[in-house]
């Protein structure tokens, strides 16, 4: 039987601009505009993302351009997780609210999945994203490993 992981021995190489997704729970909007504001600056030299209400409020509220998505119920998230999976996306911003139980928590749980297995940076309250967003990597060229998601298929199917 084949390894159920596949190996992390890919690069793969995040441009100087990065694409940004920008999540928040009802709950936890006005704290990430809030955040967004402080960080209004570095977020508009990147290209961002978000999901429904977030993407909409983001860009009415700071002027900020940010491609919007579905809302996140309505399959966001999920819309998220294939720009994760497509290599289409570099940072993950979702504050997400521990208090609220989401009628979509199995999209928020294959979020997070998605973004620990392709190795994308995530920041889940304001102090880590203010850790990742001031990262001397952000306005940089960086290099990381992802799955070899192809040997791993086809070892899968080798049989």
């Amino acid at each position: 039987m084949s390894d159920i992981r596949p190996p992390r021995n890919v690069q793969r190489t995040l441009p100087a601009r990065k694409r940004i997704a920008l999540v928040a729970h009802d709950g936890k909007k006005g704290e990430l505009l809030e955040w967004a504001a402080r960080w209004r600056e570095t977020l508009a030299r990147h290209a961002l993302t978000g999901t429904g209400t977030t993407a909409e409020r983001v860009s009415r509220t700071l002027g900020l351009e940010v491609e919007g998505l579905m809302s996140g119920p309505l399959g966001g998230d999920q819309q998220i997780g294939a720009c994760i999976a497509e290599q289409r996306l570099d940072l993950l911003i979702f504050f997400w609210d521990p208090f609220s139980p989401q009628p979509h928590d199995p999209d928020v749980k294959a979020l997070l999945r998605l973004a620990a297995l392709w190795n994308i940076p995530v920041a889940c309250n304001p102090a880590s994203a203010d850790f990742l967003i001031s990262s001397p990597w952000l306005d940089t060229v960086y290099e990381m490993t992802i799955p070899d998601a192809g040997a791993w298929v086809s070892g899968r199917t080798a049989d």
